[in-house]
């Protein structure tokens, strides 16, 4: 890389000049790990134990003759609510309190000191539950071990009803399946991506399968018994007519038996107990049990008098039992390496016998051909070798670094003892796999290469960059593999127009009528617009075309901003068509500024391109007329519906001239939905015109693939299904729906 190119990348990672931004109401001067007395590698959780340690202790309700003791406590609140959240820290750890400026986490405000005393963290101090934030959730969840999560909100009074039980129940399961909470006050996108809308919702999780919700009542033993449907685990009955070929067996493949005797007296373990103990060791030792009643002989040839255990490792006698006595071999076989993947576990310090979690790692990790020998955590550990095997990231030095590479790189900066690092790192992997052969990737440790972090001014982590020949990017969206997706494929294929001054005058000032333009007015040193980049492109993706979008770098541009009459960022703007005044223009005033958000207000300003249809114009056009129709039978009064609206008024313009649109109003209109048989809103039938015979257009096509009606006829798939009589017009619906599966054709009366 030349020294021109080297300047410019400083110059791209160090621009932090500030211009209007809202002044936060709490400043501190002090560094926020030091406020909150924790290292700069911390947990969350450890985090939040600080901080509520603190709270007990600092809170003004505790020190009401301390004048000082509220500008204190928020000093303390603010450093939390910043390194609590995983974008917040990186850009505190990046700029400083300049990257937050726009940040009004917390308001100036904290709650009682009973909150903190009595709902805050509530499962922080709870060994046998995990508590899972929006780092963590994914890979825990698809780990391939079952896990059965809580979601709570602290102020939610049936949550700290249930907790209690929730302890009791995460204890009596442990071992068998995981036991995790979500804090939905700290994770709100984490909750809302998993469609958590009530408190507290208990759902199961395992990769592979749909989650699971559980609706009954909250008491142990309900829990206990819908917990343990989802555990496959086996448990044998042995008798005279397989005992001996299914321990011969196990004991081949080096898996010893535990199994329960059950005789008139003594302690026969039941059948739940059974199951459980067959969840805990799956993998390591099979779970049977022997009925003494009806194989009497057989239990007299294993001395058995009554109710009893017994282990029986690999290769021992069968008469030589090891009761309640789980025996670890501490010698094995070394393997050549050369001819398997190993997991290694490198330990300092005092040695101490590895947990029966370890041993589990070989049966998790079995499908990977993964070699494991001797928490970190066991499902970190088994996602990291499992996506380790697939995934394509290169450990990086100077010597093999892509400074001047003809490929493109993604090139991940990072700190071994960073959480948010950690927490990228699998994303990265996910990411590489999906990019192979389009994109390499690197990680570089910064603890190592000091030097060469430092030449591209690297100061926060974790810091990613795009290295394109002679171009170079900062990734600054969500740090997740689907949001570095959606960044390399606007870097390859933008839907965002990126302005001066004289682009912005010859697009949008001196635009055709027929065109609207909405325009993002940002600098990128604000952290809401760092935190409103991905959103727009995903909105941009979202319009196809329908309005172009476009943004302004305040920084580069500030006296043009200014000429402009933009005052903060992010300043969103749309400017309409068929306007008189072409500098005319709406400014957007929403609260909420994600991607649907954004496109239902734009959309709003559109001509619509669907009509309303009254029931003799569902009777005459749809039913009797001799076009194709796609209809939206809604309610004013339903969310769902009202959510649908833009996307399908999308659809709608996508399908303009060969295939109609329109609504109906069923509340309205009652009577015509009810004859149509709708019984749900929103509900979307396509009335395709299949020729003049009456009889035959009587027929619809229910679609249920809702959220992505225009995502499919966008992407233009096409799929002919097995009806040979149906139109071309239909073939774009069609690849939406996979036909057959997912196409239900209902026959009018």
């Amino acid at each position: 890389m030349s020294n021109q190119q080297i300047a410019w990348s400083r110059m791209l990672l160090t621009s932090l000049i500030v211009f209007s931004c809202l002044v936060p109401s709490v400043y501190s001067d002090e560094d926020y790990y030091k406020l909150l007395k924790v290292s700069r590698e911390a947990t969350t959780r450890e985090i939040r134990q600080a901080f509520k340690k603190l709270a007990l202790t600092m809170h003004p309700d505790k020190n009401p003759h301390d004048e000082t003791a509220h500008d204190k406590f928020l000093k303390v609140t603010r450093a939390y609510e910043v390194l609590k959240d995983d974008d917040l820290r990186k850009k505190y750890d990046k700029y400083g309190e300049k990257g937050l400026q726009d940040e009004q986490q917390g308001g100036g405000r904290y709650e009682s000191w009973n909150y903190y005393r009595n709902e805050f963290g509530i499962y922080d101090d709870d060994l046998e539950i995990v508590t899972l934030d929006r780092g963590d959730f994914d890979a825990a969840v698809n780990s391939g071990e079952l896990w059965f999560v809580n979601f709570y909100f602290p102020r939610c009074h049936h949550c700290h009803e249930l907790a209690p039980t929730w302890r009791e129940f995460a204890k009596e399961m442990d071992g068998v399946f995981r036991i995790g909470a979500v804090n939905c006050g700290d994770n709100n996108r984490l909750c809302r991506s998993k469609g958590i809308s009530s408190y507290p919702s208990l759902y199961i999780f395992k990769a592979g399968m749909n989650p699971e919700k559980y609706f009954g009542d909250r008491s142990k033993e309900s829990l206990t018994k819908f917990g343990m449907q989802f555990v496959k685990s086996r448990v044998t009955e042995l008798w005279q007519g397989n005992v001996f070929t299914e321990i011969e067996s196990a004991f081949l493949s080096g898996i010893g038996w535990l199994i329960t005797f059950c005789a008139d007296s003594g302690d026969c373990l039941e059948s739940q107990t059974r199951q459980k103990l067959a969840g805990m060791l799956e993998g390591m030792v099979n779970v049977g049990w022997m009925d003494c009643s009806t194989q009497a002989e057989l239990c007299n040839s294993f001395e058995v008098t009554s109710s009893t255990t017994a282990f029986f490792p690999p290769g021992s006698s069968l008469k030589n039992q090891e009761i309640w006595e789980l025996f670890w071999g501490n010698s094995y076989i070394l393997f050549k390496l050369a001819r398997h993947r190993w997991l290694v576990n490198f330990s300092f310090g005092q040695k101490t016998m590895a947990s029966h979690e370890y041993k589990k790692l070989k049966a998790l990790l079995k499908d990977a051909h993964i070699q494991v020998k001797w928490k970190d955590v066991l499902y970190n550990i088994v996602a990291f070798a499992k996506e380790s095997v697939s995934a394509h990231v290169t450990t990086l030095k100077p010597e093999n670094f892509p400074s001047d590479s003809k490929e493109p790189w993604l090139v991940d900066f990072f700190a071994p003892w960073c959480p948010p690092c950690r927490a990228l790192l699998p994303e990265l992997r996910k990411a590489s796999i999906q990019l192979f052969g389009q994109m390499k990737f690197g990680t570089l440790d910064c603890t190592i290469h000091e030097g060469l972090c430092n030449m591209y001014n690297v100061n926060a982590y974790p810091t990613t960059v795009i290295f394109n020949k002679s171009s170079i990017h900062e990734y600054e969206g969500h740090h997740s593999a689907d949001g570095i997706l959606e960044f390399i494929q606007d870097l390859v294929n933008p839907a965002v127009v990126t302005m001066d001054p004289d682009s912005f005058a010859e697009l949008v000032k001196r635009r055709r009528h027929n065109q609207t333009w909405m325009v993002d007015f940002y600098a990128p040193w604000c952290g809401p617009c760092q935190a409103l980049l991905p959103e727009w492109r995903r909105m941009a993706r979202s319009l196809n075309g329908m309005i172009k979008v476009g943004t302004v770098d305040c920084q580069k541009h500030h006296s043009f901003c200014q000429g402009e009459g933009v005052r903060a960022y992010p300043e969103i703007r749309l400017y309409p068509q068929n306007s008189n005044r072409r500098d005319a223009y709406q400014s957007y005033s929403g609260w909420h500024r994600d991607a649907h958000s954004l496109r239902v207000w734009a959309m709003g300003t559109l001509p619509r391109a669907s009509v309303d249809l009254s029931p003799d114009d569902f009777r005459n056009h749809v039913i009797r007329g001799k076009d194709h129709w796609v209809v939206d039978f809604y309610a004013p009064w339903c969310g769902p519906c009202q959510h649908f609206a833009p996307e399908f008024e999308v659809l709608a313009r996508m399908l303009k001239g060969s295939i109609r649109a329109g609504k109906v109003d069923c509340q309205a209109h009652h009577q015509t939905c009810q004859s149509a048989g709708i019984t749900a809103y929103p509900s979307v039938r396509f009335y395709p015109y299949l020729g003049t015979d009456m009889v035959s257009r009587r027929w619809f096509f229910s679609l249920p693939c809702l959220g992505s009606l225009s995502a499919c006829v966008s992407e233009k798939r096409t799929c002919a299904g097995n009806n040979p009589t149906l139109s071309l017009a239909l073939l774009p619906l069609m690849g939406c729906l996979h036909l057959p599966v997912l196409f239900k054709t209902t026959k009018l009366v």
